[in-house]
């Protein structure tokens, strides 16, 4: 979650490594539409969580209604507060994640997944994650630091740590997790390795 300015720029450095971005350059924009649309929420959670003052609420405002054409426009779903730094959305489609679900950094994540409730809990997802195409991936769960979603997965049970999973149900397919499959967008841009909140995620 930001709670400063420096780490709205932190997550905006993190945001952009985790795409093989240096740096946002003018006509990224129409080139990277799913990196822009990771800029407004960005710096709509900035606003909401740290400007507190007039001036802030009517910046809010407006960067709020321009996330939402462009949320509708790409077919995203995205609640605030719900991801750490180092996102990476490979590409527009729909993505659905629940208000109360929360992923930790370095998420990469594509089209027609669905993050959702279940029994009245939603996920808990961990650091390094990458969620295929069409996932599915509901209730109260936890998925562990590095693990991979295979594509058109459902997810709905504990994931251990370091792992592939696939199918329906998913299920262990593979020890070897999602090391070859996301950028570590938070050590390029020198977030430091300490866990982005105190969540506990499957062992």
């Amino acid at each position: 979650m930001i709670a400063s300015r420096q780490e709205y720029r932190l997550y905006l450095a993190a945001d952009l490594a985790s795409h093989g971005l240096s740096r946002w350059r003018f006509g990224d924009a129409f080139r990277n539409p799913e990196v822009r649309f990771q800029r407004l929420l960005r710096r709509l959670e900035y606003l909401e969580n740290c400007r507190r003052d007039p001036l802030g609420r009517c910046l809010a405002a407006v960067v709020r209604l321009r996330y939402k054409r462009l949320s509708i426009l790409l077919g995203f779903t995205f609640p605030r507060n719900a991801f750490g730094p180092g996102l990476s959305i490979a590409h527009y489609g729909s993505i659905v994640v629940n208000g109360n679900a929360r992923i930790g950094r370095n998420c990469r994540i594509h089209s027609d997944v669905n993050i959702g409730e279940a029994n009245g809990g939603a996920p808990t997802i961990g650091d390094n994650v990458y969620i295929g195409p069409g996932a599915k991936i509901f209730g109260r769960i936890a998925v562990g630091n590095g693990v991979a979603i295979g594509a058109n997965a459902v997810v709905n049970r504990d994931i251990p740590s370091g792992v592939t999973v696939g199918g329906i149900p998913a299920k262990v397919i593979s020890q070897r997790g999602s090391q070859e499959l996301i950028i570590d967008g938070c050590a390029a841009a020198g977030i430091d390795a300490a866990p982005t909140d105190r969540r506990v995620y499957a062992a």
